[in-house]
C-alpha cells in the first residue's frame, strides 16, 4: 500500500497543481489530505474545486475551521504582533474571497481520519491522520519534542503511526510508546508554503509493506520535493491586497 499525504497547500494553485502531476507517476493507492487548504495566497477557490474534483479525502486545518465559521481567527501561534497583523490580512481577504459554497465545504471537514489494516494475528494496525494533533487542531508537533511529550500524546489513540502538518517542516521520528511499541511520528511537510528553506512543493509517499507471514507490516517514508512556478504564485500575492511579505516567504521557504 502506497499513500501520498499532503498538506497546508494554503490556496497555492500552482504548487498543489505540481504536486498532483507528481502523485500521478508514483503508483499511489490512495491520497489524503491533512488540511489548511486555505490561507495566504490567492486561489482558496480553485484549491477547495480542485480537491473536490479530485475526490481527496480531507481533513480540517486551523485555516479551515477559521475561514470555515467566518470567524477573523486562523488559530495560527503567531510570534510577533507584525505577524499577527500580517496574518489579519490574510484571513480578512480569505473570508471575503472564499465563495459560501466552499465555506460551507470547510465547515463539513472531519477533524481526523484512522486508516485500519487487519494483520494475521486479527490485530489491527492503524495510521493516525491529523492536522496538528490528536488533542487540537492547532496544536504544533516539531521534531525536537521530548519523547515523553509525545507517548502522552499517542498513549490514547493506538495507533501505530501518527502522521501530521500544521508546522510545514517535514520530519519522521520513532519513538518506544507505553508498553514497548513503537509509534512512528511523521510530520508531511506543506505543499504551498515550506518553512525549512526548500522552496520546493513538499508531500509524503507512506509505503505499507505486509511482512511475509502477514503479522505485521514495515512503514517505509519519502519526502517528494516537487519544483512548481513559485514566481507565479509569488507574483499573485504581490498584485492582491494580500501582504508582499507573504511572496518572499514562498521564494525563501520560510
Amino acid at each position: 500500500m502506497r499513500i501520498a499525504l499532503i498538506s497546508d497547500i494554503h490556496a497555492n494553485l500552482p504548487a498543489l497543481e505540481a504536486c498532483l502531476e507528481d502523485v500521478a507517476q508514483q503508483q499511489i493507492d490512495a491520497v489524503y489530505c491533512l488540511g489548511d487548504l486555505v490561507g495566504y495566497n490567492v486561489w482558496p477557490n480553485e484549491v477547495i474545486e480542485r480537491m473536490q474534483r479530485e475526490r481527496i479525502p480531507t481533513i480540517a486545518g486551523n485555516y479551515d475551521v477559521g475561514i470555515g465559521t467566518a470567524s477573523d481567527d486562523c488559530g495560527c501561534a503567531y510570534k510577533t504582533d507584525h505577524e499577527r497583523a500580517l496574518g489579519k490580512k490574510s484571513i480578512a481577504y480569505t473570508n471575503a474571497t472564499i465563495t459560501e459554497s466552499n465555506r460551507a465545504y470547510l465547515r463539513r471537514l472531519p477533524s481526523h481520519f484512522v486508516l485500519e489494516y487487519r494483520l494475521a494475528t486479527d490485530q489491527l494496525y492503524r495510521v493516525y491522520l491529523v492536522h496538528g494533533s490528536p488533542r487540537r487542531v492547532n496544536e504544533y508537533l516539531y521534531e525536537d519534542r521530548s519523547e515523553e511529550s509525545l507517548r502522552r500524546i499517542v498513549e490514547g489513540i493506538e495507533a501505530d503511526i501518527l502522521v501530521c502538518g500544521h508546522t510545514h517542516i517535514p520530519y519522521h521520528r520513532t519513538i518506544t510508546a507505553f508498553g514497548g511499541r513503537n509509534v512512528h511520528i511523521i510530520n508531511a511537510g506543506a505543499v504551498g508554503k515550506p518553512k525549512d528553506g526548500d522552496p520546493r512543493a513538499c508531500y509524503c509517499v507512506l509505503t505499507l509493506t505486509l511482512s511475509p507471514d502477514g503479522t505485521a507490516i514495515e512503514p517505509q517514508v519519502e519526502f517528494r520535493r516537487v519544483p512548481y512556478d513559485i514566481e507565479r504564485a509569488a507574483s499573485a500575492i504581490i498584485a492582491s491586497p494580500l501582504p508582499d511579505e507573504y511572496a518572499e516567504m514562498l521564494r525563501y521557504a520560510r
